[in-house]
């Protein structure tokens, strides 16, 4: 379908009542953009250049202060194996919800630029620019944080809105008279705020995330257009993709619990079109925090996000690792509860993300069982029991062979793999800094233990001595992304569950395994959950004519007794 057609039937289909008059005015704008990205010299990007990619997520100010100290890092990161930066919000905000509460979707935050406050938007824009184009030199992509639900309360469209009802901008915004309105919506905060809706004078508005972050109004078409516009901001700037925050929840209707409505996929289909058309194979990533099912419905017929994460898979890959069976990974990629996706979608799996291990997708027996196995610090709780807010180091018990399985399984599954700032070298909690945000913010949020800063001079002195816990991690998880980067089947190949016995014929529960598979590429992957030694017998497949697996390890073999032998919490990824 011709993507302008398209453009105007999604608009028909959220506006019915509405002019079209505005549409037509902002789809001259689209063709002014696409020409002006043309002149700027910003190349397409490869079509689903997404799947090959290992993605690198980080604070920018934590990371290293600033985006000129990052780009300092740019040739530490390549060489890890990193083909893309997923940039966690660095658009202009008070920092009171870490950068997810946007008050200016135009503007980066100013400390991120290192220039004087009295600067330029072109010089600013120059900052970036040049972090982008040194990015690219080293063809490493960037995408960023995008909240298109809500903003800060600081945004000048909430300013005017609270100024009085016929303000063109009051409709920007959920305001009531009371709170009777929504009433089936749940809360997602709990246990950090009482309500969905916060009193401002004599009126109420609406919020799904904290009460400094009001949601905005998709019901009003200039909401959308506004929202659009910023998107087409950037790509005027270079960036390769959005993650597209809290998408669940754009479209309110009364009655229902507000989340996953169908006009909310219309909304996501206007801007994966505006997307297509003025660049095509930007990424739109879907952050639903959503079961698979629900998630899925965000890829549209190929018309909505390119990919989404795959939330409930993390829980369960801690599960694996806590009861030493391989099931419940095995389970939950099922196509009874992971449905088959199209080639041009992806899933996008991690181990950890900017926020806590978080148990909201798991039944009350796991959510128990997890909570009470990795919970080993009060301080660690969130949620009430719906997460754990700890350092993949702090939940691994700082063991680098547990770390490097769960890298393992993370690295080989199915989809995108997202390595978290610092997880490389083994990155701690740090206390200080949940201390000091409390402080600043007033929110006891224990999700600020697994942010922090670097510090670098301390990091690099321990990667340079062999008998530190920070080098020990680093060898393993550097060699692992390296090697995952040089084949394709992890990114784009199938997946066949193996199942594995010991000497004795039974199955062995303890052993996760399977092929992954592209074109002429066959890697089997052989992983002990447990800890101690186990002799797999390889009865009916060909043990490898090679010492060593693509990792380099020795490949322990029994010829005699057909038999491959893990050490514990060993792994093998093996070229066949």
């Amino acid at each position: 379908m011709d993507i302008i057609k398209k453009i105007n039937d999604l608009w028909q289909e959220l506006y019915p009542q509405h002019s079209i008059r505005f549409l037509n005015e902002f789809i001259t704008e689209l063709e002014s953009v696409k020409k002006n990205i043309i002149l700027n010299g910003f190349c397409q990007p490869e079509p689903e250049w997404y799947k090959d990619a290992i993605i690198y997520s980080l604070y920018v100010d934590l990371f290293n202060t600033d985006l000129p100290g990052l780009e300092l890092k740019l040739d530490y990161l390549k060489d890890l194996g990193v083909k893309c930066l997923w940039l966690l919000p660095i658009l202009d905000s008070p920092m009171r919800d870490s950068g997810f509460d946007i008050r200016r979707y135009n503007k980066i935050r100013p400390e991120l630029l290192n220039l004087p406050k009295t600067s330029t938007e072109k010089e600013q824009q120059a900052v970036f620019r040049h972090f982008i184009d040194e990015a690219h030199k080293r063809n490493i992509k960037v995408i960023f944080d995008i909240a298109l639900n809500h903003t800060s309360n600081e945004h000048e469209w909430f300013i005017e809105s609270r100024k009085s009802t016929d303000n063109p901008y009051r409709e920007y915004y959920i305001w009531n008279k009371d709170t009777n309105k929504y009433k089936d919506t749940r809360l997602i905060f709990k246990g950090m705020c009482p309500s969905n809706w916060e009193k401002d004078g004599d009126w109420y508005f609406f919020h799904r995330f904290f009460e400094f972050q009001p949601d905005l109004n998709y019901h009003n078409p200039n909401v959308l257009l506004a929202m659009s516009r910023n998107l087409l901001y950037w790509l005027t700037q270079g960036v390769d993709g959005f993650r597209a925050d809290a998408i669940p929840y754009l479209w309110k209707e009364d009655g229902t619990d507000c989340e996953n409505l169908p006009k909310t996929h219309t909304i996501v289909k206007f801007f994966r079109a505006i997307l297509d058309f003025v660049r095509p194979n930007t990424l739109l990533l879907a952050e639903a925090c959503q079961p698979p099912e629900e998630v899925v419905k965000y890829f549209g017929n190929g018309d909505e996000c390119h990919a989404g994460y795959h939330f409930p898979l993390m829980p369960q890959i801690f599960k694996v690792l806590a009861l030493q069976k391989a099931e419940a990974v095995i389970k939950i990629l099922h196509h009874s509860v992971t449905p088959v996706i199209d080639n041009f979608n992806q899933w996008f799996i991690f181990l950890r993300l900017h926020d806590e291990l978080t148990l909201e997708m798991v039944d009350e027996e796991d959510r128990q069982l997890i909570y009470n196995h990795y919970c080993r610090n009060p301080q660690w709780d969130f949620r009430v029991g719906e997460g754990v807010s700890a350092r993949l180091a702090d939940l691994m018990e700082y063991i680098p062979q547990k770390i490097g399985l769960a890298y393992s399984i993370m690295l080989t599954l199915k989809g995108t793999p997202i390595v978290f700032y610092g997880d490389e070298f083994g990155k701690t909690n740090d206390e200080d800094y949940y201390k000091a945000m409390i402080k600043k913010t007033g929110k006891n949020d224990t999700r600020f233990f697994v942010r922090g800063k670097i510090d670098w001079d301390k990091v690099e002195k321990y990667l340079s001595l062999p008998d530190t816990f920070s080098y020990k991690v680093n060898k393993i998880i550097k060699h692992q992304v390296q090697t995952r980067s040089q084949y394709k089947s992890f990114g784009r190949g199938t997946l066949e569950w193996i199942d594995l016995k010991d000497k004795n014929g039974n199955k062995l529960s303890e052993i996760l395994s399977y092929f992954r598979s592209y074109e002429n590429e066959k890697i089997l992957i052989i992983q002990n959950l447990s800890e101690k030694n186990i002799s797999v017998q390889m009865n009916n497949f060909t043990l490898p004519d090679k010492s060593k697996d693509i990792l380099h390890q020795e490949l322990i073999i029994d010829f005699k007794n057909n038999s491959l032998e893990l050490k514990p919490h060993g792994y093998y990824w093996i070229l066949y």
